[in-house]
């Protein structure tokens, strides 16, 4: 692919490996809010996005309020993936806009929603959730999606178009074999939505290069798996994403992958990785970065 042009936005070279190192799931509970404050003051972050639906999200606009500098977006919600904890749409409570399940939560996984979720609907969830944090003093710097769900060919333009429309750039892959196959595209979708894509690029719209993931299967030794990503970054921008938690009885009574998502908290807290980081050849940034440049 050519060159991403926002390298050069951004101050760097085409050769540059630009890397937002980024939390997901911030408000899904407490651990998720401290292991933010944390890793933001330890430095191994330069981003993360609140999931606006979930019950610690007032503590996460507090901690915004009270730290402008603060690198936040909005993580588009559209699932409620746990079994004994849950959270629903803020935008209705209508069965007929297919957003909730029977019990009045999201559907847990992807093909629920796919199957019912009017895109109108989508809309204005994904709408009002970034206005929501607007209106509690988070200044949003982009908008990715929660488990790619919104991602879908099916509500792709709703995703774009709440961001664009604020002039927020969305966690969004330019669109080769691997980003399609990240957005859950069959290769007919993506050869529909390449023209589309491309239009994107040419307004002036933030895109990635590359979307890299720590773990969740396994609560090892996270270190030098995140080393080795850090290694495989290729040329351009990268979403780099962890799910950082603090160890709590009630994280682990939330989540099976508890002892992974403590195990990406204590990676990137670690003197060792933050060094490594630093020796590596590659500029850090968060999306702030790349909407300021979008807006100029």
């Amino acid at each position: 692919m050519t060159p991403n042009p926002f390298l050069k936005k951004l101050g760097f070279s085409d050769n540059d490996r630009a890397v937002i190192i980024h939390t997901d799931d911030i408000g899904m509970c407490h651990a998720s809010v401290q292991a933010f404050k944390d890793l933001w003051a330890f430095g191994t972050i330069t981003s993360g996005a609140v999931m606006v639906p979930c019950p610690w999200f007032p503590a996460v606009a507090h901690m915004c309020r009270e730290n402008p500098e603060i690198d936040m977006g909005v993580h588009a919600t559209l699932n409620a993936e746990w079994e004994s904890y849950r959270w629903g749409p803020v935008s209705t409570r209508e069965q007929a806009s297919g957003l909730l399940d029977a019990d009045g939560y999201f559907n847990q996984w992807h093909q629920a929603v796919y199957d019912n979720a009017k895109p109108e609907a989508v809309e204005k969830e994904v709408n009002t959730q970034i206005e929501r944090a607007l209106a509690a003093g988070i200044d949003a710097t982009h908008v990715d999606s929660h488990m790619g769900t919104i991602m879908n060919p099916l509500f792709i333009q709703s995703y774009i178009q709440a961001a664009a429309s604020r002039l927020l750039p969305n966690m969004l892959p330019r669109l080769d074999a691997q980003g399609s196959r990240m957005m859950g595209m069959s290769e007919s979708d993506r050869v529909s939505y390449m023209p589309i894509m491309e239009m994107i690029e040419t307004l002036g719209i933030p895109m990635v290069d590359a979307i890299l993931s720590m773990p969740l299967e396994h609560g090892d030794d996270h270190i030098e798996f995140a080393k080795k990503l850090f290694g495989e970054a290729p040329v351009g921008i990268t979403h780099f994403i962890l799910h950082p938690s603090i160890d709590t009885a009630e994280l682990r009574a939330i989540a099976p992958d508890w002892r992974a998502r403590v195990a990406n908290y204590n990676a990137f807290m670690s003197d060792e990785l933050k060094k490594f980081i630093e020796s590596e050849d590659i500029k850090l940034i968060g999306y702030r970065a790349l909407r300021d440049a979008m807006r100029s």
